[in-house]
């Protein structure tokens, strides 16, 4: 169709900007993942693999020019909302693959499965809608 093939080549335009927001590669790389473009969705996840934040044997990717949080021994803050989103879209980008995906992509995103699940509130939800 048209209107998809038009959707993606804006997609596409907005991938080869030099300086894309974290938020923003994540939900391309899910978008490219869903759209079955494999190229795409690999130099988005390289990309953002960049910028992860490895702490505590889990991955997870947070706002350029964060302040730091306080590592205080009884207390875990959990990450706003924007934070656990681009996560939970770059964990579905790595599951979202065809063929389904290698081992290495799977150990990779249990590491993201991990720092997503440690931010579920006392209900079980999250702070994110998504």
């Amino acid at each position: 169709h048209s209107v998809v093939r038009n959707a993606l080549f804006c997609l596409e335009t907005a991938a080869n900007q030099e300086e894309n927001h974290v938020y923003t590669k994540a939900l391309l790389a899910y978008a490219f993942a869903l759209a079955g473009n494999r190229e795409k969705r690999k130099a988005l996840l390289d990309s953002l693999e960049k910028e992860a934040v490895r702490k505590d044997g889990s991955v997870h990717w947070q706002r350029p020019g964060k302040e730091p949080e306080a590592d205080l021994p009884y207390y875990r803050s959990r990450a706003p909302s924007a934070e656990v989103e681009m996560t939970a879209y770059v964990l579905l980008a790595h599951l979202t693959s065809q063929p389904a995906p290698a081992q290495e992509e799977l150990s990779f995103a249990s590491l993201i499965a991990k720092w997503i699940s440690s931010q579920q509130n006392p209900n079980g939800g999250f702070s994110s809608t998504q």
